[in-house]
């Protein structure tokens, strides 16, 4: 009987052969090498709470942002210098105020199209621009009537320039140029006839001084008792608490110049004032709310801490309008 040569000892599998005697033929044996081991994974890094995290930075900015979002020492600089520019405008001659007003709802215009446009409409921006001029200069000749004459050769110049680019998305941009033709220059010539009258100066006092107050009142009982969120989806730092402090900065701003600028009842001041700080909350809202669809901060960046323009016209632009009805009942002249 043959037998099989003696092969050596038989090697285990991810272990290398036993060395051969000498002499004997090493077998070709095939083994199994064992897997790396895999190296080992170092624990993630700490999640930073709150407590690490330090101010918010404004892109840009080597100053960290106040509770508002906002450079403050730049917004109360540049609101100070406007201020003054407004108050010298109506107190040393009349007609200045009507060009301050002028060129900032020209800017506003701008700013406004140009906004749009990032959201895709296209308002037709010459006829909005030339109407707007021709609706503050006929608000202040022609009273109320010619604003309202302004404002419908405007739409229908708005409506007849938009043709020349032919059907394609027509309306879309039409009712664009419609809406920044209603937002801004329409409702900026009620501020307009509220400077006519010879105690005009007076009444843009008191429309402007109460949409101030609603701002700063707003801002500080926001800021030192805000808990309950007014509109969270759409401006997230406004709360039931400012806007308590709106009502009652405005009531006391509006009620002494109502009565005593104005000779109006005390009670026509409280319903001036309240009914301003609900427009001034409704348009900043508005304006919010455009922006927020649009994607986009801000309006513009012509001033520094404030945005744009027409940043700082959103509250003012809606409560011209019931300013001017307002004390046209409680204060006519």
């Amino acid at each position: 009987m043959t037998t099989d040569p003696d092969t050596g000892p038989i090697p285990r599998v991810g272990q290398r052969p036993a060395p051969q005697a000498p002499g004997r033929p090493a077998t070709d044996v095939q083994t199994t090498e064992l897997p790396a081991a895999e190296p080992a994974i170092e624990p993630p890094a700490p999640t930073p709470t709150t407590e690490s995290i330090g101010p918010t930075l404004v892109p840009g900015a080597e100053k960290p942002a106040g509770r508002a979002g906002r450079d403050m020492v730049a917004a109360v600089g540049v609101g100070a210098a406007l201020g003054s520019i407004i108050l010298v405008s109506l107190l040393v001659w009349r007609p200045a105020f009507l060009l301050v007003v002028t060129a900032a709802i020209l800017v506003a215009i701008v700013e406004l199209t140009r906004a749009l446009e990032t959201g895709g409409a296209r308002p037709p921006l010459v006829p909005v621009l030339a109407g707007g001029l021709a609706m503050l200069g006929l608000a202040w000749t022609r009273g109320p009537s010619g604003l309202l004459v302004g404002f419908l050769l405007t739409v229908l110049g708005v409506l007849l320039w938009r043709l020349a680019d032919g059907p394609a998305d027509y309306l879309r941009d039409a009712s664009a140029g419609v809406l920044v033709t209603v937002y801004v220059p329409l409702l900026a010539g009620f501020a307009v006839l509220l400077l006519v009258p010879d105690d005009g100066a007076a009444r843009v006092l008191a429309f402007i001084a109460t949409v101030v107050g609603n701002d700063v009142g707003g801002f500080t009982a926001g800021v030192l008792f805000g808990k309950h969120p007014l509109a969270p989806s759409v401006s997230p730092k406004k709360s039931w608490e400012g806007m308590a402090g709106s009502v009652l900065a405005c009531v006391l701003v509006a009620t002494p110049i109502v009565t005593l600028a104005l000779d109006g009842p005390w009670w026509g001041g409280v319903l001036f004032g309240a009914a301003l700080a609900v427009t001034a909350t409704v348009g900043d809202l508005g304006e919010s709310l455009i922006k927020r669809d649009l994607g986009i901060k801000d309006m513009g960046d012509l001033l520094p801490g404030h945005g744009g323009i027409m940043d700082r016209l959103d509250s003012l632009l809606p409560s011209a309008a019931v300013a001017y009805l307002l004390l046209a009942w409680v204060a006519p002249a």
